[in-house]
């Protein structure tokens, strides 16, 4: 599951946040100091969070996610509790009727914005500690716990007070606000597991603002079709009725849970595996939903869309292992010895030092495009290429080069001339493009 979540300049430190915070080093409240060429996070910009069209298409696709958690067992039993509460004040007038759904709406909106910010707010130590193996074999694990609740293996229930609560008529606005609070808690425990993971990635930004967005967007694409289907309430009888074919749809969310804990592993693993453990995935996921599940339903559709869900899970399988195989070979890469640097700097040959963890997304996108590239692995002969991996903090003598280059954070990829001397303005703390990085080889030389 490749995910883009538009991070830019980031400084991502290698000995963790609280090492970071004790050094005085710059954060999201305070300013970095600039330094001759080197690349700096905007002051402007919150670490962690998106901008620009990246924010735009990422809430795009929560508010479409929101629509689809409607297929859900536990909200789709709700809709007739809704179609009912509006239905009973059609004769109000369309104004008020409106008026009506924008405070149920918001009402739903509310519930699960409030879970956005407290994970944000609480969550800034888990985005930290998102490198620690034993954090994200843990966020895994419990992605796995849920994803079997969605297959079937347990049941997570509310108490029948709360669930009864939402079938109330209250009156007055309050009332409507208050039955779309009620039904986010309602819908909790089947939209809860799938919305983990997103909380997760809400926690590690610890932006309040961002984390409410995120997940106010979500609330209104899934309050939206049920205020659509209470306003037009007489075409409701064209509807899917509830049936067996909503625990298919809650199996597809189980496998989106399973994707998400192998995307939290994948530092932890060899590239080979991660790759091949997607592929399983995939291929798994396409033959159970397509196939092997023999869910049925009253409409015709329903098989083909079966068969399409499936077909596109194989399909992916293929696309992931093809792609895998046919890329070819990257950068060689040495590892770090001072007998290394003093043989480049008699030989009169630039050294690229390249500062990264597996836990890094940038590092990863470096690796995996950049560091890739049939042009960039043919020119990288001419320098002495030097990998040195932060990913567990506790090589001594890694160590002592981030101090010495003062390294601030991964990646941090440092340019040596032909004497052994840095080229400050050359140093690079993000992701580069290839075509922009081939520039800088040619630059160096």
């Amino acid at each position: 599951m490749a995910v883009s979540l538009g991070y830019t300049n980031i400084y991502r430190d290698p000995l963790g946040f609280p090492e970071w915070q004790t050094k005085g080093l710059p954060t999201a409240a305070t300013a970095a100091a600039g330094q001759d060429g080197v690349m700096r996070p905007s002051p402007a910009a919150t670490p962690g969070t998106m901008q620009g069209w990246t924010l735009a298409l990422t809430l795009a696709g929560i508010f479409l996610g929101g629509m689809a958690l409607n297929l859900t067992p536990c909200v789709y039993p709700l809709i007739p509790i809704t179609v009912s509460y509006f239905g009973g004040r059609s004769g109000q007038g369309q104004g008020k009727l409106l008026a009506h759904g924008f405070f149920y709406i918001i009402g739903l909106a509310m519930t699960n914005s409030i879970l956005g910010v407290v994970a944000a707010t609480t969550g800034g130590l888990m985005g930290a500690m998102l490198q620690n193996p034993w954090v994200l074999a843990t966020v895994a694990a419990v992605l796995l716990v849920f994803a079997s609740s969605l297959f079937g293996f347990w049941e997570l229930r509310l108490p029948s007070g709360l669930t009864q609560a939402a079938s109330k008529n209250y009156a007055g606005y309050f009332g409507t606000f208050f039955m779309g609070m009620t039904l986010g808690v309602v819908a909790a425990p089947c939209i809860g597991p799938f919305v983990l993971g997103l909380l997760t990635w809400v926690a590690s930004t610890a932006d309040p603002v961002f984390g409410f967005t995120i997940f106010f967007t979500l609330s209104l694409g899934l309050g939206l079709p049920l205020f659509i289907l209470a306003m037009f309430s007489g075409k409701l009888e064209k509807m899917p009725r509830s049936g067996e074919w909503m625990n298919w749809v809650r199996k597809a969310m189980g496998w989106v849970l399973v994707g998400m804990a192998a995307y939290f592993i994948r530092p932890l693993l060899p590239k080979a595996i991660s790759v091949a453990l997607y592929v399983l995935l995939a291929l798994a996921a396409g033959l159970h939903l397509g196939w092997l599940d023999r869910t049925k339903a009253a409409f015709r559709s329903f098989a083909w869309i079966k068969k399409g869900v499936g077909a596109a899970g194989v399909a992916l399988a293929v696309f992931l292992a093809v792609t895998w195989l046919l890329r070819g070979p990257g950068v060689a890469w040495q590892s770090y010895s001072p007998e290394l640097l003093d043989q480049a700097k008699s030989a009169g040959r630039p050294v690229i030092m390249d500062f990264y963890a597996t836990w890094c997304a940038p590092c990863r996108e470096l690796d995996e495009i950049t560091f890739h590239d049939p042009a960039v692995v043919k020119k990288s002969v001419d320098f002495v290429m030097v990998k040195i991996d932060l990913t567990a903090g506790d090589n001594p003598v890694y160590q002592q080069l981030v101090r010495d280059y003062e390294v601030k954070g991964v990646p941090t990829v440092v340019f040596l001339d032909q004497n052994g001397s840095e080229r400050h303005d050359m140093r690079l703390v993000d992701f580069m493009a290839p075509p922009e990085f081939m520039q800088w080889l040619k630059k160096i030389q």
